[in-house]
């Protein structure tokens, strides 16, 4: 039972990891594109993909963690474990504003994009802020997964 949620922690990590890197990636170069349609289009996926890949994923993360250290025995908050939870903390605190973040980007684009009008200035506000925030989300998982993987005892 250990090695099906321990790939079941991997795969979800990898899936939450993955995904968020990807479309961050495709969202941050669509938003460069001078048409509306481009952008409407990638924000729109943005918002499908995060519903149906990386929400899933960031729920499964917690929940197989938790039932990985109930069969392993491991201290529940050795250093190395505590310093996960925090980063994971951190990058959830950071992506909650993004989704909603990415939601009011896409509604002002399809909006734009229905109505033929340019992108209001709010926009390229909140592109600014779901890139920053994008970015302690990022480290929070490197840090998570160098943890995961090197289990210091510091």
């Amino acid at each position: 039972m250990y090695s099906v949620i321990k790939t079941l922690h991997i795969l979800s990590a990898t899936v939450l990891f993955g995904t968020g890197l990807g479309i961050a990636f495709f969202m941050f170069m669509a938003q460069r594109h001078k048409d509306i349609n481009v952008r409407a289009f990638a924000a729109k996926l943005t918002v499908t993909a995060d519903t149906y890949f990386t929400f899933p994923a960031a729920i499964a993360q917690p929940l197989t963690g938790a039932y990985l250290l109930y069969l392993s025995g491991l201290p529940v908050f050795s250093p190395w474990l505590s310093l996960s939870y925090v980063l994971y903390i951190v990058a959830g605190a950071c992506w909650l504003p993004v989704v909603l973040i990415q939601i009011s980007i896409r509604n002002q684009l399809l909006h734009c994009q229905q109505q033929n009008l340019p992108p209001p200035l709010r926009y390229t506000t909140l592109i600014r802020w779901w890139f920053w925030l994008g970015w302690p989300a990022f480290l929070s998982f490197i840090g998570i997964f160098y943890l995961m993987v090197s289990k210091p005892y510091f």
